[in-house]
Order: structure tokens, then sequence, then C-alpha cells
């Protein structure tokens, strides 16, 4: 088993940055990528950004490419979500969530992730 917890979320103005972390317990997440989704009130859940299990590959959405960074540190486990230059419109539930094959391609198919915490609020106000 494998539990994903994140952290970091909270209430933030227009401008302002949050990192967000998820930190992975259970059995190691060192050999897949991990990928982080939001889900706003009412709309579906959507990929965000993703990372490779080497943390050489990264790929983003085009709402938060150039905002966003996606990082991991495979000794702790943990994998970060930098968010910079955050807008209202970034507001949402975020998740993290662990690909189910190892050494694959960041997938952006939610449907490919087998894992996931139990997310953290992020509200940007205006």
């Amino acid at each position: 088993q494998v539990q994903l917890v994140e952290s970091g979320g909270g209430l933030v103005q227009a401008g302002d940055s949050l990192r967000l972390s998820c930190l992975a317990s259970g059995r190691t997440v060192n050999w897949y990528g991990i990928g982080w989704f939001r889900q706003a009130p009412g709309k579906e859940r959507l990929f965000v950004a993703g990372v490779g299990w080497s943390g050489d590959s990264t790929y983003y959405a085009d709402s938060v490419k150039g905002r966003f960074t996606i990082s991991r540190d495979n000794a702790k486990n943990t994998v970060y979500l930098q968010m910079n230059s955050l807008k209202p419109e970034d507001t949402a539930v975020y998740y993290c969530a662990r690909q189910r094959t190892t050494f694959r391609r960041v997938e952006m198919d939610r449907s490919e992730y087998d894992y996931w915490g139990q997310g953290t609020q992020v509200t940007v106000s205006s």
C-alpha cells in the first residue's frame, strides 16, 4: 500500500506563491511518476503537472506553464509543486497521485494513476 499526503495549501492573494508537498509512505514511489491534479467545485479533476520517476522529465498543463514548477526529492519521498503568480482561477483542491506503472513517461490521463492523496485546498483571492 502507498499513502500520499498533501500539505501546503491555504488562502492567498492573487500574485502570491505557495509550495505544495506530497509525502509518500508505505511502499516506495521512487520508480513511479507522480502527478498533481486539481479539482474546482463542480468541475472535473484535471492534470496540472507531472514528474517522471527520476525527476528529469516534467510536464505541465498549458494553464500553469511558466508559473508552476514540479520537482521531487526521492531521498525524502516527497514531490513538490511550487506555484508562483497565483490567479483566482487556480483555486481548487489539489491532489497528488502515483502513476500505476514504473519507469513510464509522465501521463496526463488520471486513469493512469492508482494511488491518490486526500487533497489540499488552495484558494486565491482577487
